[in-house]
């Protein structure tokens, strides 16, 4: 089955199977629930959308009748003969289909106790002999089966006319009005699957309301599975869990409310990344800046603060950030996003900076970009901040460049960095050696060994010890920060220029540099980054 999505090139044609399912992800402002109203729109009586504004309040109470007509309220919001979906638009989303808060939950409980109903009947027919056949199990069942492979904590207690909920081992229970709004969702959603008409497309807009997420994919696993007559689109900003689900994946790139239409792109498997990364490359807006190290506070707000036109994504080494822009760069499906990278200095040569700049990387002045705090022109303005007076401002310099350098002199501290820069210059050599030319194993041999001999660990130890030392004999600040990499630095000028610990001071930095975009520090910070044009 095929629908159509209005883009800016014309109508995109997107086919989807029943028992399968197609997930759009896109930014807040992407028109994503404009998107699931179009397609809802496009598919008719086919189509049965679950808005991401929906009301979850709850009723055990509510009144027993018929299923046709509960049916025809929860599908078409009214219940008399001959409304049809024509009624709608008017009638369920109340010509506000964008914004109304979708209050069905009555309906959908209305239509379980109605089915619950005639299938008790029709077992007992079964039973009395008066039909021949098996008993089913009712749809109540069912939704009990998953809510309790769920929510192991709680168990639902459903008899022809109430719902009460009870803590397994306790006989006392309490009535399902009373459950925390994540079950009350799961319980939601469960019933909206579970009654919908065969051969339905179940559109639900941001399928993780409310839903922790250790539940999500187990939670809409079990509803795929126990609906395979009908087809999922699911439409959400969340890139876990569209990374998560086996299913056709579009992002959602631009929105223009004058048409309307969308910019939507497939996202494409074997790129070289992950899932979620390709999902979030193809859903920003913006271009990507790979990026040394993890998800840390501290280099998040720094780096986001400082190149705000850019969408950052953290890449762990420097090999890895390298790798993700020749990839990007190279990839003709995603040659639409701009990519760039930032490394640590790691006291590469100027050879390596060469090379790096050439394939779109950028080093950074510092071994570390948190360090970026201790480089003078900074740290005077986090000083400026503070009130100090011109001379405790140079006092103060002073004390951290004294305290790097008594920092380095400490123990092995010394021997261990120069040893990293030996181990990281060795490893990337050897990622060099190529022996594809050698045509049998003694050739191999012999070209390894010659690659190898030359490689002169004792002058790179040398070299770059010297380097160090020279530094710090100059009391050169900027050369030592840019071979010298210790936690413990940035914990020292945080003491010496705020008064804070470590954590103190780093929640500090990220507070001034998230809401003071314009303060003395980022402008400090931002001249002293390579700056990096989209």
């Amino acid at each position: 089955m095929d629908f159509k999505v209005p883009t800016d090139t014309g109508n995109l044609t997107i086919g989807i199977d029943f028992g399968g399912a197609v997930i759009f992800v896109g930014a807040n402002g992407s028109g994503k629930s404009r998107l699931a109203i179009n397609i809802e729109e496009s598919l008719g009586e086919q189509a049965h959308r679950i808005s991401a504004h929906r009301a979850l309040n709850l009723n055990p109470d509510v009144p027993k009748i018929k299923e046709d007509k509960a049916l025809r309220t929860l599908r078409y919001g009214g219940d008399w003969d001959g409304i049809s979906i024509h009624n709608r638009n008017n009638s369920r989303w109340r010509s506000k289909a964008s914004s109304i808060l979708l209050n069905d939950f009555d309906s959908v409980i209305q239509a379980l106790f109605a089915e619950q109903s005639k299938t008790a009947l029709g077992s007992h027919h079964i039973l009395m002999g008066k039909v021949s056949g098996e008993p089913k199990k009712a749809k109540f069942e069912k939704l009990n089966e998953i809510w309790g492979s769920l929510i192991p904590h709680r168990e639902l207690v459903i008899d022809g006319d109430d719902i009460q909920v009870k803590i397994p081992g306790n006989d006392l229970t309490y009535s399902s009005a009373d459950m925390s709004d994540g079950e009350r969702a799961i319980f939601y959603l469960i019933g909206q699957v579970l009654v919908a008409a065969t051969n339905t497309v179940l559109i639900i807009d941001e399928p993780e309301l409310h839903i922790h997420r250790s539940i999500m994919s187990s939670l809409w696993d079990q509803l795929e599975s126990a609906r395979q007559d009908c087809a999922f689109i699911f439409i959400t900003h969340d890139i876990e869990f569209a990374a998560s689900r086996i299913a056709k994946k579009i992002a959602i790139k631009d929105y223009q409310p004058n048409g309307p239409t969308w910019g939507l792109e497939e996202i494409p498997e074997g790129t070289g990344f992950s899932e979620e990364l390709t999902t979030l490359i193809l859903g920003s807006r913006r271009p990507i800046l790979f990026v040394e190290g993890d998800d840390n506070s501290l280099d998040k707000a720094l780096y986001r603060s400082i190149y705000p036109r850019w969408t950052v994504i953290p890449r762990g080494s420097c090999q890895n950030v390298i790798h993700a822009v020749v990839t990007l760069r190279a990839n003709q499906t995603l040659t639409r996003v701009k990519c760039a990278g930032i490394v640590d200095a790691d006291g590469h040569s100027d050879e390596d900076v060469e090379a790096f700049n050439k394939l779109g990387v950028v080093v950074l002045p510092v071994s570390e970009i948190e360090n970026v705090f201790l480089i003078p022109s900074v740290s005077r303005e986090i000083a400026i901040k503070e009130n100090y007076p011109e001379d405790e401002i140079i006092r103060k310099l002073d004390i951290i460049l004294d305290d790097v350098i008594a920092l380095i002199n400490q123990g092995a501290n010394f021997e261990n960095c120069i040893r990293m820069y030996c181990q990281r210059r060795i490893d990337r050599y050897l990622k060099l050696v190529d022996i594809s030319a050698s045509n049998s194993i003694d050739e191999m041999k012999k070209l390894y060994h010659d690659k190898t001999n030359s490689l002169d660990i004792e002058l790179i130890y040398n070299t770059h010890a010297n380097d160090l030392r020279t530094a710090i004999q100059e009391r050169d600040i900027d050369k030592i920060l840019s071979i010298f990499d210790n936690k413990g630095m940035l914990a020292k000028a945080g003491l010496t220029l705020t008064g804070k610990s470590k954590i103190q001071f780093e929640n500090w930095l990220i507070r001034t540099l998230t809401s003071e975009s314009h303060s003395g520090i980022v402008s400090a910070v931002r001249a002293a980054l390579p700056e990096i044009r989209p």
